[in-house]
Order: C-alpha cells, then sequence, then structure tokens
C-alpha cells in the first residue's frame, strides 16, 4: 500500500535508464515517505504515487515558493524541503538514480535573480550528488534544469541493506535596487510540476 505524506508543489519521477529496462523488477513496488520537513513543504501539501510500470514515482507538491520584494518578509527569500523516502522492492535488486529533472515557475524583474538546489543520497552513505542552478532575469516564465550522472558514477543502493533514499531541494528569490516582488516556485501555474528522478536498477 502507498504511502502518502505532506510536502509541496514538485513531482519527482523515477524512470529506467534505456540500459536497464529489463532488470525492472517484477511485481509492485512502493514508496513510503518515512519522514518530511521544510519550509517549502508543510504538513499536507504533497503525496507519492509508483507508476503501474514500476519505472517510476511521483511525488506531487503544492506550496513551494520562494519570494522577496515588496510584500514578503525576509525569511521567505529561501524555501527548502527534506524528504525522506523509502523504497520497496524485490530482493536481489538495487537501484540509484541516473538523471533528474526539475521544473517550476519563476517572476523576477530586472535586477532581480533566483536559484534551485538539489541533492539526494543513501542514509549512511557519504556519496551526495549536488547541483545548483540559477534563474536569470528578467523572467515570468516556466524554468527546467536537468541533472545527469555518467553510468560510471552513479550511486547505488547496498545489496541486501534497506538504505532510505534522501531528497533534498532548495528554491531561492532575490529583489532587486527597487524591491520589486520576485518568486520562484518548484510548482507550475496548475499546481502540479515534475521533477523526474531516472532510476538505474541493476541485478545484485
Amino acid at each position: 500500500m502507498l504511502s502518502a505524506m505532506a510536502a509541496t508543489g514538485l513531482a519527482l519521477s523515477l524512470l529506467a535508464t534505456p540500459e536497464a529496462q529489463a532488470d525492472v523488477p517484477p511485481g509492485k513496488i512502493t514508496v513510503d515517505v518515512v519522514t518530511v520537513n521544510g519550509s517549502g513543504c508543510p504538513a499536507g501539501t504533497a503525496a507519492v504515487a509508483v507508476s503501474d510500470d514500476n519505472t517510476s514515482f511521483t511525488v506531487t507538491y503544492s506550496d513551494y515558493t520562494a519570494q522577496a520584494g515588496s510584500g514578503s518578509t525576509p525569511t521567505q527569500f529561501r524555501k527548502n524541503c527534506q524528504l525522506n523516502l523509502r523504497v520497496h522492492y524485490p530482493q536481489g535488486f538495487t537501484f540509484g538514480i541516473a538523471k533528474a529533472d526539475y521544473r517550476g515557475f519563476a517572476h523576477l524583474p530586472r535586477g532581480a535573480r533566483g536559484m534551485q538546489r538539489a541533492s539526494y543520497y543513501f542514509a549512511g552513505q557519504s556519496a551526495t550528488v549536488t547541483s545548483t542552478h540559477n534563474i536569470a532575469a528578467p523572467t515570468s516564465d516556466n524554468w527546467q534544469f536537468t541533472d545527469s550522472t555518467d553510468v560510471a558514477e552513479i550511486v547505488f543502493a547496498p545489496c541486501g541493506a534497506v538504505r532510505h533514499l534522501n531528497v533534498n531541494t532548495e528554491v531561492r528569490a532575490f529583489t532587486n535596487a527597487s524591491n520589486q516582488p520576485s518568486f520562484v516556485s518548484m510548482d507550475s501555474t496548475d499546481g502540479s510540476v515534475n521533477t523526474r528522478y531516472q532510476f538505474a536498477w541493476k541485478r545484485c
């Protein structure tokens, strides 16, 4: 049974890499949200769903916006979300993340700027993939960033061990000299954005 918990306007999909499609585990895979923390994912604002073909899961957020300038408070310029996930899959398999797509919306007048940052790692492991992307102004449009990991550098969960997957994301908005309203959202205009994490499955 799929477990869903609160978080915010982001969706994560994990897809098997083309090279590993034949090794996608059989049976039903489930994902439990063990813990969720952060100003970008208050209680009741996220849910997790696993695809029917076991190649992806999606975390949908609905309240993940950093804002700065007139009408905002000093602490609103940065929003973050930390998800601790447990992926249930058959013995004899393990997985890593080969690619991540992040999407959202930004309104940044001239002179303002925005930033998106993300990292993910398995609990108990020091290997962490971290990326930072700047959002240039002026803009009032959707944004998208893609992070890819070379096959030889993919970090896999240890075979035979239960290791939770930690996914940390962050957005920041900075106003301009005129203090005009600026914001960066990890969501789309319809309240749903897909952050796709591409799975790399392999047999142990």
